[in-house]
Parts: C-alpha cells; structure tokens; sequence
C-alpha cells in the first residue's frame, strides 16, 4: 500500500487541527454542554471533512477531558458534578498558589512587567460587554498559564498541563457565564505577586481562586440540579481546507 505523501499528511493535520479548535471552543463556549452526544459521522459530515479528522480531534479532547467515550454508548461531552468542580478547584488552588509563591521569588522584572500588561488587560476586557467572552477567557487562561511558566519550574507548569485544571475550570465558568469580577481584579493579585513577599502572595491567589470558584458553583447550581438546561449547540459552518501548493 503506497504511503500517504507529506502533503496529505499535513492537510488531515491540518483539518484535524481545525476540528479540534472547533469543537474545544464550541464545548468551552457552552453550545455543546455536558452530557451532549457527539456523532463523528454526523460531525464530519457538518464540517465537510472525513470521519479521519473528527476521530483525532476528539481523541485529543478525550485526553484534555473535555469528552468521554463508552463502549456501545458513544462519545459525549464530558458530564461534572458539584463535587467535581469544587474538587477541580481545590486542585488549582494548591498548584496555583505555588505558582504564586514561586514567581514572587523569581519571576525577572520583565516577566513582572509582562505580567501587569496583561493583568490591565484581562480587566479592561472584563468591564467592557463589547468584548467576546471566549476572548476574555482565552486571555484569563493564558495569564494564568504564563505565571506558572515565568516560576521556571518545569514540573509544576506540566503538572498544571497534565491535569488541565485551568480548561475544566474556564468550561464551568464560561457554561456558567461568570465574568462579573471586582474592578481591577487582576491588577491587584499581580501587584500582591510582584509585591516580594511569598506568603502574601501565597495567600491573594488563594483568594483570588476561591472567589471564583464560590461563584461558579453558585450559577452552575440551577444547571446541575436540572433546573435550567443549556442552550443547544448551533449550526456548524464546513472547515475551510487548506491547500496545498500546486492546487
């Protein structure tokens, strides 16, 4: 059997790239709740690509632990519990707040810098409704993210990698529609980070954590109890492939 060539090859990445973002965003958007059944066939067909691509998307939102897959059941977005939010949280406060002492000890004055640029912007974002809330959150992701790696520590940056507690989190906070945050919110935690003083910094990430997770599981609660039920998932538009040269 002839061997697929390089340019296949990087077309069905690149397709299977484009579904993987496409399906990630629309489950963290909440237009694909929990407990929604996800067809690959169907998918595919939506998307105007093959049952390849949609299979190896999903496997990668498998692994994030965003979707589940049951043997003779099928594949789903994934289904949480109250507990299961709260114990996500428990488990981000621990890791971040050593993210917090860390960097207080070690984080240059251009990574601080860094750091006060985009905690004033992830504010700016916050108290502006013009402002897309995928956007607001995919900044929130990545400012939180970008402190565990100016830490230098390569163990705690994987291990908030591995359990992908900032995604699982950012999915019941978007699902929940949470953005009503104090005024310069993040301003201060970074100031508190930047401020050399580890337990102090210790101490306003652990705040800043809680604060977040008491509102979360506060709107989540009439969803989960089964009060209300989660807008359905819109209609797809088809991938756009891309070509390759000589097409």
């Amino acid at each position: 059997m002839p061997r697929p060539s390089s340019d296949s090859r990087l077309l069905r990445g690149s397709l299977s790239e484009q579904a993987y973002q496409t399906v990630r965003r629309m489950i963290l958007r909440g237009e694909l709740p929990p407990g929604a059944a996800i067809s690959r066939r169907p998918l595919a067909k939506q998307l105007g690509v093959s049952f390849l691509p949609i299979s190896e998307a999903l496997q990668r939102l498998e692994h994030e632990g965003l979707v589940e897959s049951w043997p003779r059941v099928g594949t789903r977005v994934k289904l949480f519990t109250l507990q299961d939010v709260r114990g996500n949280y428990v488990l981000r406060e621990a890791l971040e707040s050593q993210s917090a002492r860390l960097f207080t000890e070690k984080a240059s004055s251009a990574e601080r810098d860094e750091m006060r640029s985009m905690a004033r912007r992830i504010d700016e974002m916050q108290a502006d409704p013009k402002v897309d809330f995928f956007d607001f959150f995919s900044l929130h992701e990545r400012f939180h993210r970008r402190i565990a790696e100016c830490t230098g520590c390569a163990a705690l940056c994987e291990a908030i990698e591995k359990t992908h507690t900032l995604i699982r989190t950012w999915q019941c906070a978007c699902i929940s529609n949470y953005r009503e945050m104090p005024a310069h919110y993040h301003d201060g935690l970074v100031e508190a980070l930047c401020g050399g003083d580890p337990e102090q910094a210790d101490r306003v990430m652990r705040l800043h954590v809680r604060h977040g997770m008491e509102e979360v599981l506060r709107r989540l609660e009439p969803y989960l109890r089964g009060e209300q039920s989660f807008a359905p998932p819109p209609r797809l538009k088809p991938l756009v492939r891309k070509r390759a040269a000589g097409d």
